[in-house]
């Protein structure tokens, strides 16, 4: 969380945006779906999911950060 507002802060305010709409809407809803409903694990997947997103979103957050693309963003 604390990089996705260093985004933010910085002025590379899509960064942040891009990367939660891929792993909130394009993982975790349905993965959360698929474990709770399909394979009925029930509140328990969903938070399996969350869990997992969460780490997803800060390695993928690193990754993009090390890059230095948000250094060019001009505020």
């Amino acid at each position: 969380m604390v990089l996705m507002q260093a985004f933010n802060g910085a002025g590379d305010t899509f960064t942040p945006t891009k990367i939660t709409f891929v792993f909130s809407w394009m993982f975790q809803l349905p993965c959360s779906y698929w474990l709770a409903v399909t394979m009925e694990f029930g509140p328990d997947g969903i938070f399996m999911v969350m869990a997992l997103t969460q780490a997803l979103m800060a390695i993928a957050a690193i990754i993009i950060f090390r890059q230095g693309h948000w250094k060019v963003k001009i505020v």
